[in-house]
């Protein structure tokens, strides 16, 4: 005669070994160490970034030096190398410089020169400030081999990480001259 399952004493079933086990989904925990790897990429940018500023101004004003001029002076010539003639205001406005401070770089330039003031060709009233392409020859011998070793670093990376790189330099520049800006007006 068969016997009745109740009538057996109860015991807990047998545990698998770990081997023979199926995994229990884990609850969701927050990704601490994705929280800790963008802080220190963060901290990595940020001194990277400190880094490019100081060596930036230290180049600019080697190359200044060189050519007897101060490092505003041929940021300015940069700006209009890259923008074409520009007015006195157009020039404060692009530089976050108070127009006075505009008149004595345009007059240091001039007597230099490196740029000359001329008539407005649409308005006679106005007076465009114009960079003397003769006398960049000597700058942009200066800057061939820099922008060589730049061209080969341009290489380390793809098209999409460059137009990363590009967005990102692009919204740092427009935030430092919004910067800049709020400085001059203090």
């Amino acid at each position: 005669m068969a016997s009745d399952p109740r009538d057996q004493p109860r015991t807990r079933p047998r545990r698998q070994p770990k081997s023979q086990q199926r995994p229990q989904p884990r609850q969701a925990e927050p990704d601490v160490r994705a929280e800790w790897r963008r802080a220190e990429v963060l901290e990595q940018l940020t001194a990277a970034g400190r880094e490019n500023s100081a060596v930036t101004v230290m180049f600019h004003s080697a190359v200044a030096a060189r050519q007897g001029l101060g490092a505003t002076e041929t940021k300015t010539l940069d700006l209009l190398q890259r923008g074409g003639p520009l007015t006195a205001k157009e020039l404060a406005e692009r530089t976050a410089l108070a127009p006075a401070s505009v008149t004595g770089l345009v007059d240091r330039l001039e007597s230099k020169g490196f740029v000359r003031r001329v008539k407005h060709p649409t308005d006679k009233r106005r007076v465009l400030i114009e960079i003397r392409q003769e006398r960049l020859t000597d700058l942009e011998e200066i800057f061939e081999d820099w922008a060589r070793e730049v061209g080969e670093l341009y290489e380390e990376f793809s098209t999409d990480e460059l137009e990363t790189v590009t967005r990102f330099l692009e919204g740092a520049s427009e935030r430092q001259r919004r910067a800049a800006a709020r400085l001059s007006k203090d």
